[in-house]
């Protein structure tokens, strides 16, 4: 083959080449387009409305960093941040032990073992509507399920969500009711790959239940273990529907979570820059947990 011939087919090969990239791109360009409007343009347009003061029907006027100096002295809102940490120290350790326990429990071939699987995952299907109805009748001290158990035993009725202390462990009770199908499953699956022949080397050696559970299970599942905290912790910085339908935050402000602050001061009050300023330090959070879970899965993949 000539130079020139070889010249000419690399010319070709290389236009061929061009066409396929674009070709591949028109492929994903909707999905693009798609993120970029409802992601990438929300994420920024709201990052520009927290330096402003605005509402839904007035002009927006800058005003630089005076929304977040606004927050850091709003008692309200600094009580939202202990509440919603408050309510992942309720949940998300409960959520990952007990997740484990019945993953380990459930961890069979059988029929009832599939059976009972499918029954703590159902609950995860339910909406929070559904999920907190029920609980407020297991809750309210008038003729509720509690209420009902207390009275068999000559005790008053304790009213759980009209009470300050106890309105939030209320409301983590019923999340961790809620989510505990997605962590338990999460487990199954990492349980299911660990190899049998550390399981057999440990019966060799006359390890106990316990010691297996210590030296063998937990160390093959520690990188799971460690993305159902992080996950978990991202979802639980979301707590909404649960708050809201339950107590309305009360009472005293003592349940009202960021997600249930910022929908009140965007939607009730009309401050929407106000509301997107708390919403990029909730976003900053999840953020957080979120490049943590990254780092994790990273670690994970390179073991």
């Amino acid at each position: 083959m000539s130079v020139a011939a070889a010249h000419v087919t690399d010319s070709r090969e290389t236009r061929s080449g061009a066409r396929g990239d674009w070709s591949s791109l028109l492929y994903v360009a909707p999905f693009l387009l798609i993120y970029i409007v409802l992601v990438v343009y929300p994420l920024f347009s709201g990052m520009w409305l927290s330096l402003h003061k605005a509402d839904f029907f007035g002009e927006r006027v800058f005003v630089g960093l005076e929304n977040f100096t606004r927050l850091l002295a709003d008692k309200v809102f600094l009580g939202t941040l202990w509440n919603t940490f408050y309510f992942i120290v309720l949940t998300v350790p409960a959520l990952a032990i007990i997740g484990l326990g019945l993953a380990l429990a459930l961890n069979r071939t059988t029929r009832a073992a599939a059976v009972l699987r499918g029954v703590f995952f159902s609950s995860s299907v339910l909406s929070v509507t559904i999920v907190t109805l029920l609980w407020r009748v297991v809750f309210i001290p008038d003729g509720g399920f509690i209420a009902t158990v207390l009275e068999m035993f000559g005790k008053p009725p304790v009213a759980f969500l009209s009470d300050e202390d106890l309105a939030l462990p209320a409301i983590a009770i019923t999340t961790i009711w809620w989510c505990i199908g997605l962590p338990m499953m999460l487990f199954l699956a990492a349980l299911q790959q660990v190899p049998k022949e550390l399981y057999e080397a440990a019966a060799l050696d006359n390890a106990g239940r316990w010691k297996t559970l210590w030296s063998v299970t937990l160390p093959s599942i520690r990188r799971t273990f460690a993305l159902v905290i992080i996950i978990e912790i991202v979802l639980q910085f979301q707590l909404f529907g649960q708050a809201q339908l339950m107590t309305l935050g009360g009472p005293n402000n003592a349940s009202r979570p960021i997600v249930l602050f910022i929908y009140e001061v965007g939607f009730n009050r009309w401050d929407i820059g106000y509301a997107a300023a708390a919403a990029q330090i909730l976003f900053g959070l999840i953020l957080m947990a979120a490049l943590a879970q990254y780092f994790v899965a990273r670690r994970k993949g390179e073991a």
